[in-house]
């Protein structure tokens, strides 16, 4: 099991605000019924890499299907192959302390 962030940015867009944005990705990964948790500078997602990476082509494409022309996405996976690895996991371990 691998845990990914991902953060999409339209470039170019009138506005400093992302909530339209945000809020159609939100819709395209709750279809995936994969868990994932939102945060102030991106969303973290869990599931294995081939979903995943599904995942961020399907959120990346978001913006361009609401008109944008150009979009920045930035992407971290940490893939984990010796045990299952769940959101939130490594903040209960550093927390637990």
């Amino acid at each position: 099991m691998a845990i990914m962030e991902i953060s999409v940015i339209p470039l170019g867009t009138c506005s400093t605000s992302f909530h339209g944005f945000v809020s159609e990705m939100q819709k395209a990964l709750a279809a995936t019924g994969l868990p994932y948790a939102l945060t102030d500078m991106g969303t973290i997602v869990e599931g294995d890499l081939d979903a995943l990476m599904s995942v961020a082509r399907a959120v990346h494409e978001v913006p361009f299907l609401m008109g944008e022309k150009r979009v920045y996405t930035a992407i971290k996976i940490d893939d984990r192959r010796d045990k299952k690895v769940h959101l939130g996991q490594k903040i209960q371990s550093v927390e637990g302390i």
